[in-house]
């Protein structure tokens, strides 16, 4: 069993309908792996019997001599901001603790539709806002990787801390992310894993716990990017329930995918260099660019010049989009309701919403209140929409002159849970990286490059021209391919 959690999920896909064993042997091996891994928090909800009866439903299909789908007998992790039928989804809140939709989110039925299975709800940042995993209302997860000579716990990144986590440990093959400014690939360049982002609107948001709705993004987690491209075409496509739903076609970007870069100029941002990074970051940086040059890109120097304003314009729109969104959550319709003895009901507003939201989730919902009211709205919410057009520009000029953008993903290695916990602007800083490409609404992917001297991984970023996810993933081959990166965090949990 253990041997079977150790595939990827291609081997596991490819195994199961060559016959090779069975989808129920690799859901046993998973369900074990994660009732063993309580140290790490990565799950909120375990769902074994869920993943068992996928499991039995795809190898009677296979003994039937029916067609299997593209995730057939593959067991995957549900970060827990998509809506499962039947079982909790509580976006890590206390505010939606023991809140049990009856209907599927349209990421997660297209994906039991294509023969996955559920091994359980993923832990998060409270409604994916952090960048550590410290805000949830069920406890940290905890980095499987360790510094070394040190026993410290690391931050997994955030929002997905559950899903890297739970990839990274081998708990699953692969998982859920959403990304808003980040939350895909800077967890996935904390442990080790590829994680992608899609062009805005190429998966529904349709049932998924929402924070800030124009940025909010759906992608896959996994150890390879192969494995991250399989996923993401059972994931895509339009979705008429979802008005920012693209209608366009879904590629098949796993069996087009290529190393080969010969043609292909890659951009160089200099504004990505920023004062104090990390020397180790830098240096993978230098490899990643000869990587691609091996490949037969050519390496060309661009200009983002509006990246400096990125990060605080992003935490204007963010929170402004968070406080309409929450406004939800008053406690008359579902989710937790605080209703003190003789109170009004703007009294079960507040007692509510005290006891409901986290103090992150309170700090962004005052920020984005501020911002957008009355005396306020034009010198911050509509500046800040000002700059973010500024930077989708600096991106459509850039791509005149490359095909991607090679960037670190994130400025240094995962660090200790507690570091920036009481400094919010040193761990918003830490997004610095992801957030020009979600502000543009662009593919961006992170994927793993090597170990720092502390034997900690570190990623790197490719970003790419809207709707084009085939150049990011082939560019994201092009660096795994060469890197080899094979590393595995050693199993303390």
């Amino acid at each position: 069993m253990a041997e079977l959690t150790n595939l990827t999920l291609k081997a596991i896909r490819d195994g199961v309908a060559g016959g090779d064993f069975t989808a129920r042997e690799v859901a046993q091996g998973f369900n074990a792996q994660i009732a063993a891994a309580d140290k790490l928090n990565a799950f909120i909800t375990p769902t074994p019997d869920h993943a068992l009866a996928a499991a039995d439903a795809v190898d009677a299909k296979r003994a039937a001599g029916e067609e299997l789908g593209a995730l057939a007998g593959v067991p995957i992790g549900m970060k827990d901001l998509f809506a499962t039928n039947g079982v909790q989804t509580s976006a890590a809140s206390h505010m939606l603790e023991g809140f049990t939709p009856h209907y599927e989110s349209t990421v997660s039925q297209k994906l039991w539709d294509a023969g996955a299975g559920m091994l359980g709800k993923l832990n998060l940042d409270q409604f994916a806002m952090g960048s550590s995993n410290e805000t949830s209302h069920f406890g940290n997860v905890v980095n499987p990787w360790k510094s070394a000579g040190s026993n410290e716990a690391l931050a997994p990144g955030g929002s997905s801390g559950g899903s890297s986590a739970a990839v990274a440990a081998r708990l699953c093959p692969a998982a859920t992310g959403t990304d808003t400014g980040g939350s895909i690939r800077q967890p996935a360049a904390f442990t080790g894993i590829a994680g992608i982002k899609p062009t805005y609107g190429r998966c529904s948001r349709w049932g998924i716990v929402a924070f800030a709705s124009s940025l909010d993004q759906a992608g896959s987690m996994a150890r390879t990017v192969e494995d991250c491209a399989i996923m993401l075409g059972a994931m895509a496509g339009f979705d008429p329930k979802d008005s920012t739903s693209i209608d366009a076609p879904v590629p098949d970007w796993a069996g087009a995918l290529s190393g080969d870069l010969t043609g292909k100029k890659v951009g160089i941002p200099k504004e990505y260099r920023v004062d104090g990074m990390d020397a180790e970051i830098d240096a993978s940086w230098e490899e990643g660019k000869a990587w691609l040059r091996d490949a037969g890109a050519k390496i060309v120097d661009i200009s983002l010049p509006h990246t400096k304003y990125a990060l605080p314009a992003y935490y204007i729109v963010a929170p402004a989009e968070a406080s309409s969104n929450l406004a939800r959550y008053d406690g008359v319709r579902y989710g937790l309701r605080d209703l003190p003895e003789g109170s009004g009901l703007q009294d079960m507003y507040a007692a509510t919403r005290a006891a409901g939201f986290g103090d992150e989730v309170k700090r962004r919902i005052l920020i984005g209140t501020y911002v957008l009211s009355a005396g306020y709205y034009d010198a911050y919410y509509t500046q800040a929409m000002k700059v973010r057009t500024l930077i989708q520009r600096d991106f459509d000029a850039a791509f005149a002159q490359c095909d991607v953008i090679l960037a670190p993903t994130t400025p240094t290695a995962a660090f200790a849970l507690g570091d920036k916990a009481d400094d919010p602007l040193a761990m918003y800083l830490n997004d610095v990286f992801a957030v020009p490409a979600s502000m543009a609404g662009l593919p961006a992917m992170s994927v793993p490059a090597r170990l720092n001297s502390a034997g900690l991984p570190l990623g790197l970023q490719i970003i790419g021209k809207a709707m084009d996810e085939q150049g990011v993933l082939n560019a994201g081959l092009a660096l795994e391919e060469r890197a080899n990166y094979v590393a595995v965090p050693k199993r303390w949990w």
